[in-house]
């Protein structure tokens, strides 16, 4: 086992990987079992990493889906998701190819960051939530999603997910949502396959979302 491995865990390559984990989860904790009968196989979702996903998660924060492909699609047009590119622009500039104000401060912050992308691979959960919420703009669920998509780390949790919580409250029939620090305790009895868990829960929400009609 190399040195790398010992500090981040299992990384999640591939199907396989996941379907290992939904294995150990549904062993674990029946509740996971009945959940992965109704959602089937869960995806992958690897993402890449680096400085243009983080950049993209900023662009995406509190709009739709379609605005934040189409404030996107002029950033690339521009050939603006680079650091060295968003910092050669002033805040007017990020502004007219569609960031708010705030936006484009926040651009401006992690490009001025110079962060190691590279060496946040080889780096455990902990540092790499450190290192990316020391960015203005983001915060401790874009560092975790960060963690889990775009590195694969295995065992990692996003307890201030929306989705998550409710999840969980309606799987583990709990009288109210849980707030992020009893789900981040919870999630402690999945380890080592937190993000896994993730997975199952968010296919599980979107399961009773159809059944029932949850907002």
């Amino acid at each position: 086992m190399t040195d790398a491995v010992r500090q981040v865990g299992r990384i999640i390559h591939s199907d396989s990987c996941v379907a290992e984990g939904c294995v150990w989860l549904a062993e674990a904790e029946p509740r996971f079992a009945h959940a992965l009968e109704l959602t089937g196989p869960l995806p992958l979702r690897r993402r890449e990493d680096g400085f243009a996903q983080l950049l993209s998660a900023i662009v995406s924060q509190q709009v739709s889906v379609a605005s934040a492909r189409a404030i996107w699609a002029r950033l690339e047009a521009a050939g603006m998701i680079s650091p060295e590119a968003i910092l050669s622009q002033d805040i007017e500039g990020l502004r007219a190819l569609g960031l708010s104000r705030q936006k484009a401060t926040y651009a401006q912050a992690l490009a001025a960051e110079g962060i190691d992308f590279d060496a946040l691979r080889t780096a455990p959960t902990q540092e790499v939530v450190e290192t990316l919420t020391a960015v203005k703009g983001i915060g401790v669920w874009t560092a975790e999603i960060y963690a889990m998509f775009s590195l694969g780390h295995a065992d990692v949790f996003a307890p201030g997910d929306l989705a998550l919580q409710e999840a969980a409250r309606i799987l583990f029939d709990l009288d109210e949502r849980p707030k992020e620090r009893a789900l981040r305790q919870m999630a402690e009895a999945w380890s080592p396959w937190r993000a896994v868990a993730a997975r199952a829960l968010w296919a599980y929400y979107h399961v009773q979302k159809q059944r029932e009609g949850i907002a």
